[in-house]
């Protein structure tokens, strides 16, 4: 149990990754109540230093962290990791906010995205899970029009930046990129198909069914954060050349008709989400409109004519900051307030 405090002292796993280095910069523009800051990372890491306001923090060795000296842990590490070191800092009294998919699923663990569920932070026994970053984005979108007229299905084909892959991807990316404009063989060590002026599907497939398993999370995320366990999601993963922010195309069908106008509205009433939509200008969002912004953007609202009270819509969103860091963030933050 988290003692309310003037301030905390918060520590980051992983930080040295695409998602840790965000999270330092997160915090500190948020102004979040730190009494200190610790950084964790690898062997291949220990020294390095993040300026972060006048002072600079330098990277210590997760193996040897003492989490007794720590009241928030912020994971941005993988599975495998998060499962090593969460017993470790649980013991010690922290509360672990993690990143991975490690815990996701647990059923005593909360699945927060604080605009949707952010009541159940409260209920943490000591670790509260980060979810894909997809399914954050997506279910901001979802949560008004579900409140307003209830989903019976909702059907997902994302775009996904490589940086959801982590740095190497994104060096890959432009490196491919280099070579084959300099009429080079782009090298591939990331992903198993090149991904340089090209779209991949590079999850791992369910033997038996042939989703992926970024379309099982997504689905299977999105019943939990919705709390609707028998809705029918379905999802297509795909990724694509774009550096950073996550695109998507949602289909839903609602119980209840919404209008166009009534859509946008709800849309437009929500924390944290923008609604960039006007056909005549075509004005819509795209993904380096996301970038480095929290907010998720929805756009291109249209009426699915093939089905009873069907709407299309397009959403796009930051997968650094809203899909990871600035969620896990917004959580620390909902966990001191309560």
């Amino acid at each position: 149990m988290l003692q309310k405090k003037e301030c905390y002292r918060v520590a980051i796993m992983g930080a040295t990754g695409a998602v840790g280095e965000e999270m330092v910069e997160i915090l500190a523009a948020r102004k979040f109540p730190l009494e200190t800051l610790r950084l964790f990372a690898s062997e291949r890491s220990e020294g390095k230093t993040y300026d972060f306001f006048d002072e600079a923090l330098r990277v210590e060795v997760l193996d040897r962290a003492d989490f007794s000296k720590i009241d928030i842990v912020l994971g941005a590490t993988s599975s495998n990791l998060a499962r090593a070191y969460t017993p470790k800092a649980l013991k010690a009294g922290c509360v672990v906010i993690d990143n991975s998919s490690a815990f996701r699923m647990e059923p005593l663990v909360p699945l927060i995205v604080p605009e949707v569920n952010g009541d159940l932070i409260a209920t943490n026994q000591g670790i509260i899970a980060n979810p894909n970053c997809s399914t954050a984005q997506l279910v901001v979108a979802l949560k008004p029009l579900h409140d307003a007229a209830i989903l019976r299905r909702v059907i997902v084909t994302t775009f996904q930046s490589v940086s959801g892959t982590g740095k190497n991807a994104i060096e890959e990316l432009m490196q491919q990129t280099k070579a084959i404009l300099s009429f080079k063989t782009p090298e591939r060590n990331v992903y198993s198909e090149q991904i340089a002026f090209n779209c991949i599907v590079d999850w791992e497939r369910d033997p038996e069914t042939g989703d992926t398993e970024e379309e099982l999370k997504i689905m299977a995320e999105t019943r939990k954060i919705m709390r609707e366990p028998d809705l029918r999601v379905t999802a297509t993963t795909v990724r694509v050349p774009v550096f950073r922010s996550h695109a998507q195309s949602l289909t839903i069908e609602t119980e209840k008709k919404l209008s166009l106008n009534e859509a946008r509205a709800l849309l437009s009433e929500v924390p944290g989400l923008t609604v960039l939509d006007d056909p005549a200008r075509k004005v819509y969002p795209t993904p380096l409109d996301a970038a480095g912004q929290d907010n998720v953007y929805v756009g291109r609202v249209r009426e699915d004519k093939s089905i009873q009270n069907g709407l299309h819509l397009w959403v796009v969103a930051d997968n650094l900051r809203k899909g990871a860091a600035l969620n896990a963030v917004q959580i620390a933050e909902g966990l001191i307030r309560s």
